[in-house]
């Protein structure tokens, strides 16, 4: 069983998570009163503000929301797939701005999902399913009725600072995409540092499984001049390119958005990543985590 600690007046609620080994801890953010910031292994992983969960905090996290909000019509409700759970920022912001959507969430972790449920309750009426188990796994028992007909799939895997080589080839998102309706779409949270070589092969592997592909991420990062987290937007369907000047526009500033030419100069010659020579995302130096104090 994984160690769980409620935390007293001076400890946070923390729990050792039994497949990883990794220490998790929910911290209060001390500048935003509601706050608060789930920790993995030293990683900051997700934000949430419980007063309003329509607050996002992290910049990649803000993209996405930003492509959630030009889905649909404006407060439309959907059908969302989320593999990876975090604290859920992304399912009560779903919650909560696209009121009675369906979701499921796919999160190895169970003692997580315990951690954040207790300490981070979601909202009572958010219509979210929770899953337990490898995503990988998972997502060849999904019900059937879901396969064709998930608006948003958002896939967000982390164990610790890095995504596990398994859920980041060809045959992963394959299967992945299958779940999409013919107008969804997917957001990948693409995690790397400078030269970006893993982000331009999962460019180019995503875009082998959906044709219609964009990046969008802060301009330095896409220069490949630090480490940073790089939003793959994809969809069987074209992309309504009318998005990227309103997403660009929404912030966080500066941010730049590649697709078309753009994107097949980034790109460039990079591999296409297949089962047999998938690895896992660069790890981090510990100082681009650094807490703030």
């Amino acid at each position: 069983m994984a160690e769980r600690r409620r935390g007293g007046a001076d400890e946070n609620p923390s729990t050792t998570l039994r497949f990883s080994g990794y220490h998790a801890v929910i911290e209060p953010d001390r500048f935003q009163p509601g706050c608060f910031q789930l920790v993995v292994d030293g990683t900051p992983q997700s934000h949430v503000d419980l007063e309003n969960p329509a607050n996002l905090f992290f910049e990649y996290v803000q993209r996405m929301g930003h492509v959630i909000d030009l889905m649909r019509m404006p407060g439309e409700p959907i059908t969302a797939v989320h593999l990876g759970a975090g604290a859920f920022t992304l399912p009560r912001y779903v919650a909560t701005t696209r009121p009675d959507s369906r979701q499921q969430v796919v999160e190895l972790e169970s003692d997580l999902v315990d951690l954040v449920r207790e300490h981070l309750p979601l909202p009572a009426s958010a219509q979210i399913r929770v899953r337990h188990g490898d995503a990988r796994e998972v997502l060849g028992k999904l019900p059937s009725g879901l396969r064709g007909s998930v608006d948003l799939l958002v896939i967000d895997i982390f164990s610790g600072a890095r995504t596990p080589a398994h859920v980041t080839s060809l045959e992963f998102y394959r299967e992945a995409v299958s779940l999409l309706a013919p107008d969804g779409v997917v957001l990948v949270n693409v995690a790397d540092g400078p030269g970006l070589a893993f982000a331009r092969s999962q460019t180019a592997t995503l875009q082998t499984v959906v044709d219609n592909v964009a990046a969008l991420a802060e301009t330095q990062v896409l220069k490949g001049r630090r480490f940073g987290n790089v939003v793959l937007v994809g969809s069987p369907a074209p992309l309504p390119m009318e998005w990227l000047p309103r997403l660009l526009a929404a912030g966080p500033h500066p941010s730049k958005a590649l697709a078309g030419a753009e994107l097949k100069a980034f790109i460039a010659s990079a591999p296409i990543t297949t089962d047999a020579t998938a690895i896992p995302s660069p790890p981090p130096a510990r100082s681009v985590f650094q807490l703030r104090d």
